[in-house]
């Protein structure tokens, strides 16, 4: 059973979403940050059963959804209080582990990082994973135009259901030519990007004069060439960010900024996150063989029957 420090709480787990960087860890390709528990698991709900000594606004049994630096395949995990939020109302413990991972990453790289606005035209690559379904989501929320990329049909339907003025097919169309299009040739204002390498020269392309590319990801590969005449004269931000070795300190500012501005949200109905399926806790493996083969559209989660 784990024991909670000063300002960490002990959480009976009720679900825990699973996220690609859970496959990496699996075979070895990215271990947990020091002093992080090695199993997966990046994102839990449950309930408060016991808190710190320095723990304060956490009681016991309150239900809670929290970001975790590893072991959210459990059925007990202890998680920094400053990274625990409450399950949005009228949202079930389910629903409420899909949260942490795509909401903070999201808000760290499309709205701290990005600087999204209103009236700013974004692209997402990946819009049927996680992030992408997040990121979709939270943006026309906060009334972006968004564009999206997708590998099938089905996923690009997924991405326009969420919002999207326009999803393409990558394995059919280039989303450059696509996109630079549909915006009368101006491109767009942010990249949100968990593709990389491959990606890399079109979004350059396609970004307006003072556009963002966050890089959240390499999926496609993390080298690319690099036109630096483009980044010049179109005054470009290039940036990206992991989450999971940050401090406390960091994870628990984004989580009051998602307090502040996206919980609200949530409570009211009006973003909800999008699960595909759930699995008993055994039952990984099968849960990770859809993450692995690209099947899945938005999150899977694993349940405890807590």
């Amino acid at each position: 059973m784990p024991v909670p420090g000063p300002d960490e709480v002990l959480i009976r787990i009720a679900a825990a979403g699973i996220n690609r960087p859970d496959c990496l860890q699996r075979r070895g390709l990215y271990p947990p940050p020091m002093g992080a528990s090695d199993l997966p698991g990046l994102e839990v709900s449950g309930h408060v059963v016991m808190r710190g000594n320095n723990v304060r606004g956490l009681r016991f049994g309150d239900p809670v959804c929290a970001l975790l630096a590893g072991g959210g395949y459990a059925e007990y995990c202890v998680a920094p209080a400053s990274q625990c939020l409450p399950v949005p109302l009228n949202m079930d413990l389910v629903q409420a582990a899909a949260l942490p991972e795509t909401f903070f990453t999201v808000w760290a790289n499309l709205f701290e990082r990005g600087r999204l606005e209103a009236d700013d035209i974004v692209l997402v690559h990946g819009g049927a994973s996680g992030i992408g379904t997040t990121a979709i989501a939270m943006a026309r929320a906060f009334g972006a135009r968004v564009f999206a990329t997708a590998g099938s049909d089905a996923k690009t339907q997924l991405c326009t259901s969420l919002g999207a003025e326009r999803a393409v097919n990558y394995r059919q169309e280039n989303f450059a030519d696509i996109i630079k299009a549909a915006t009368d040739g101006y491109g767009v204002d942010i990249v949100l990007d968990i593709v990389g390498g491959n990606y890399f020269k079109d979004n350059i392309r396609l970004l307006a004069p003072d556009g963002r590319l966050c890089v959240v990801g390499v999926l496609g590969g993390a080298d690319a060439q690099l036109n630096l005449g483009r980044v010049l004269t179109k005054r470009l931000t290039i940036t990206g960010s992991t989450l999971r070795a940050r401090s406390p300190e960091e994870k628990g500012a984004i989580a009051l900024a998602l307090q502040e501005w996206v919980w609200p949200l949530l409570d009211a109905g009006k973003l909800t996150p999008v699960i595909q399926a759930s699995f008993p806790l055994h039952q990984a493996a099968e849960a990770h063989r859809i993450m692995e083969a690209n099947e899945a559209m938005g999150k899977l989660v694993l349940t405890t029957g807590h």
